[in-house]
Order: C-alpha cells, then structure tokens, then sequence
C-alpha cells in the first residue's frame, strides 16, 4: 500500500472500511450502554419514587423539584458517590428554601435573581460547602425564583427537593452501582496496563524500535489518571460498604483493594523509569543483554496473570512463585550491561517488590523475596529510589 493509498483510498475500500467502523462504534456505544444500565436504571426507578413520594404521600399537586433533585443527585455522584449525594442533596435544598422564602416576600425579577443566587452560594460557603454543593445551591435558588409557586405551595418546593435529595441518598446506599466490583476492575486495568506497557517496551528494546519506546514513556506518564480513577473508585466503595446496611459484609473486600494503591503507584514509577531508560537505550542504540530482555517478558506475563485474578476476585497468591524466580534472575548482573541496562534491571526488582505486595505480602516479606546482586557491580538494594521522569 502506497502512502497515496493510505491517505486517499479506492472508491470499492471505502464501503468495507466505513462498515468497519460502523460495526465498531456500534459495539463500543453498546457496550457503554450495558456498563450504564444499572445506573441509568437507579435515576428513572429514583425519580418515579420521588415524585410518588411527594405527589400521594404528602399531597402535592405538581411535585416538580422532588424526581428532578432525585436524578441530579444520582447523575452528579458517579465518583465518591455518597459524598457527592449528599453535597447536591443539600446544596439543592438550601437553594430551593432560599429561593422559596424570597419569593414569599419579595417577588421575583431581575434583581430578585441576582440577589437571590448571591445569597445562597454564600450561605451555602459559610456552612462549609464544596463547590458542587455552592453551585447546586445557586442554581435551583435562580429556577425557584423563576418559577412562581401556585397558591398554597409556598415551601412546598423545598419539601420535594428534600424527599428528592433522600430517595437518591436511599438508592445509593441499599442499591449502589458496584461499590465491590468497580474497584477490582479499576486495580486489574491498571495492572493489565502495566504488563501491556512491559510487554511493548520489551518489543522496543529487542526490535531497536525507537517510537514505540517513546510511545510507551508516553503511555507510562499518563497512567496516574488510571490511578487516580481507580483512588476515587475505592473511596466510593469503602463510603458504600460502611453505611449500606446489605453491603458491609464486603467491606474486607474493599479494603483489600483500597491496600493495592500504594504498591501500584510504587510499580507505576518505577514503570516510568524503566521505560524511560528504554528510550534513552533504543535512542543511543545500546544494547540490552537478552537475559534482561527475558526478564521483561516474564514480568509483563506475571503482571497478566495478577490482573487476571484480581478481576476475577482473588487474591493473587499464585503469582509469587513466578515472581520469585525472576527475582532470582535479576539477581545475576551481566557483565556486558551498560547503564541503562542496569537501571532497567534494578527497577524490574523493585517493581517485584511492588507486585509481590499486590499478591497479599506485606512490605518486609516482599523484600525477602529478592536477593543481592551478584556477578558484577549493580545496585544490591531492590528497593533503591530512582527519579521519576
């Protein structure tokens, strides 16, 4: 193929590859589908309890504000969800009870808005608020005001943003969306990441192939917002599992998870460094000793596996045995290596260390693990800090 034809391809390629995509985009928007349906779910089920709620039980005869606070609860709290919950319950509700008691006595307008908004982000700051919190509380405050309440339901409103607020709360708490399940999937992406960028970097080492090295470093600098996502997953689920009633016998679990994100940052930079030294190896054209190379490969297959169990909810004890033995070869130092080859093989031993953790070993088991160098001279602790690129 030409680069002409890459470009600028035949009229009779076109329909094959636009099917092609077409075939991919479709998967790809039903698979996001299916991992929302839960959630999508809770807010409709959330907003017809709202509105039941405060329509029959207390009497209202048009209950806006209780299914729309129940879905904006629902929608904004995707991340740490029981905190933001209660953040939009409350900020919505001090914004309606603002804009209610406003209207009351001053009608509304131009200036009834502005003065309005104003003061309700202010209370809602001077009783500590989050931003999500102070902006829920202007907004609806500006929608009260805007929307003359009908005779007889003044403060009404502020009622239906309350039952809205703990339907929502309610939902989240006896139905959450994956509280257990979410944070394993993050922790066995971030490893599956892991053994991908180990396994490619491998690839560059041994092909001299200068671009999927940089490429890797790349992949390798932008993997802390795998980490932070999967920080804001576990919060979300330790928050879930201790004030669910139907959830708290999987707090263990959840803990377990919450402990991978020290060893995992840890392996993350030392990750960094070693891809790093990679380029810097395939730029100059150093060679690697094919042992390292090895060594490369059997860590990125191990990581695999970890990810593999981890997904699938145990605790990946079986992965120390493979660990160890390459802890046990990475011991040798060849004594052709130059720097960047020793720099790579010092953080394969401490990204041992950091994997050996994700298998359940604390910290002076997993160092025990790793022998001294020998056979030349190289870096005998595994665990040696290196700078960060």
């Amino acid at each position: 193929m030409t680069a002409s034809d890459r470009f600028f391809p035949r009229p009779a390629e076109l329909a094959p590859r636009a099917a092609r995509r077409s075939r991919s985009e479709v998967r790809a928007r039903l698979l996001r589908l299916r991992q929302r349906s839960l959630f999508i779910l809770q807010c409709g089920v959330g907003a017809s309890i709202a509105w039941w709620v405060a329509k029959d039980l207390l009497h209202h005869p048009q209950p806006f504000f209780a299914p729309v606070t129940a879905v904006v609860s629902l929608g904004l709290s995707y991340g740490q969800r029981v905190r933001r919950v209660a953040d939009v319950m409350i900020g919505v509700a001090i914004g309606v009870f603002i804009g209610d008691l406003f209207v009351h006595y001053f009608g509304s307008g131009v200036w009834q808005i502005a003065l309005v908004a104003i003061l309700a982000m202010s209370l809602a700051t001077v009783m500590g608020a989050r931003q999500l919190l102070m902006t829920q509380a202007g907004l609806q405050a500006v929608i009260v005001t805007t929307l003359i309440a009908q005779p007889g339901q003044a403060f009404s409103r502020w009622v239906d943003a309350v039952v809205g607020g703990v339907v929502a709360l309610a939902i989240t708490l006896v139905a959450p969306t994956a509280p257990v399940r979410r944070p394993r999937q993050r922790a066995a992406a971030v490893v599956r990441e892991l053994s991908a960028m180990l396994r490619d970097t491998a690839t560059s080492l041994r092909e001299g192939d200068y671009d999927l090295a940089s490429r890797t470093l790349a992949r390798a600098r932008a993997s802390e917002s795998m980490l932070t996502d999967l920080r804001e997953a576990s919060a979300e689920g330790l928050a879930v599992v201790r004030l669910s009633p139907i959830r708290r016998r999987d707090l263990p679990s959840v803990q377990v998870i919450a402990s991978l994100l020290e060893p995992l940052d840890r392996a993350i930079r030392n990750l960094r460094v070693l891809v790093r030294r990679a380029s810097i190896a395939t730029w100059r054209r150093e060679p690697v000793p094919t042992a390292y190379l090895s060594l490369l490969t059997s860590l990125a297959e191990v990581t695999d596996e970890i990810a593999g169990e981890l997904a699938e909810r145990r605790l990946p004890e079986a992965s120390r045995r493979g660990l160890a033995a390459i802890a046990e070869l990475s011991a040798v130092i060849d004594p052709s290596a130059g720097l960047s080859s020793e720099v790579m093989r010092a953080q394969i031993r401490s990204m041992v260390v950091d994997l050996l953790m994700l298998t359940g070993l604390p910290y002076e088991e997993a160092r025990e693990y790793v022998p001294e160098s020998m056979g030349g001279e190289g870096p005998d602790d595994p665990d040696e800090e290196l700078s960060s690129p």
